[in-house]
């Protein structure tokens, strides 16, 4: 099945004097990418804006690749704290699944044939260790690639985010066919060859710009998802858009905003 869509829109929703991010690629569901407006809300007070009788499940995030359930989440009974993971999807109706970022990528996944749902948390090394796919195993186990529904929200952008070239390649290298048997050189540049890289030119030596939401936008196609089943939020930029988002990389404070998604 081929989407006739792919110019998808991206809308700002006012309630409770704040705003939260909203894509019609994700409108069977009940979603959102918020703010800073709303910190610090919880995951658990931020599921009542979408007006869900629901509960809410999230993770610690560790920069891994680790996918939890709510049934694994709650069957390890942890008396304080979360379980570590960097994404939570859904095994049942009406549960509302949250990660948080503050320039990391955030990924909401919905599949319109089961009603399941997925949110992802994906740095550069979550994304190194290719957690969005992960992620679609656990979909096409149950499901059909097809009816795959991917929101790439907003995180910090590929022009101003500055990395070590090593970091570049090890996340690269998770798009680069038969990469273990070439050389850091040869990764980087057959990279920058890419349509639409994923890496920018850096004034420094020894550093590149990394554009992470792009690495797994291509993951995704590489799993030949078809692009109209994609969107990217690529005019939202954590590290720029100071009055939308906290950004780690611009000011250093722990400081996070919510995605959250509500299963159908």
């Amino acid at each position: 099945m081929k989407d006739e869509q792919m110019d998808w829109v991206w809308q700002w929703q006012k309630v409770e004097g704040g705003s939260y991010l909203t894509c019609n690629l994700l409108s069977p569901w009940r979603h959102g990418f918020f703010s800073k407006d709303f910190y610090p809300h919880t995951p658990e007070k931020l599921t009542s804006i979408f007006q869900a009788d629901c509960k809410a499940y999230r993770v610690k995030q560790v920069h891994g690749d680790r996918i939890l359930t709510p049934q694994e989440i709650t069957s390890q009974n942890l008396l304080h704290g979360f379980s570590n993971a960097d994404a939570v999807i859904s095994d049942d109706a009406d549960q509302s699944v949250w990660v948080a970022s503050a320039d990391c990528t955030p990924i909401l996944i919905g599949d319109r044939a089961t009603g399941r749902v997925c949110a992802i948390h994906a740095g550069w090394r979550g994304t190194s260790q290719s957690i969005v796919k992960g992620a679609i195993a656990q979909f096409v186990e149950s499901g059909s690639q097809e009816n795959l529904r991917i929101a790439i929200g907003p995180a910090i952008a590929g022009k101003v985010y500055q990395v070590d070239d090593c970091v570049a390649i090890k996340v690269g290298k998770t798009i680069i066919a038969d990469a273990e048997s070439k050389t850091d050189t040869a990764i980087l540049k057959e990279l920058q060859q890419l349509t639409d890289s994923p890496i920018l030119d850096d004034e420094l030596p020894g550093k590149v710009r990394l554009n992470v939401p792009r690495v797994n936008q291509l993951q995704l196609e590489q799993l030949n998802i078809n692009p109209a089943q994609i969107a990217i939020a690529q005019d939202f930029c954590t590290y720029q858009q100071s009055d939308r988002f906290f950004s780690y990389r611009r000011t250093g404070e722990r400081k996070v905003q919510w995605s959250g998604i509500v299963s159908a």
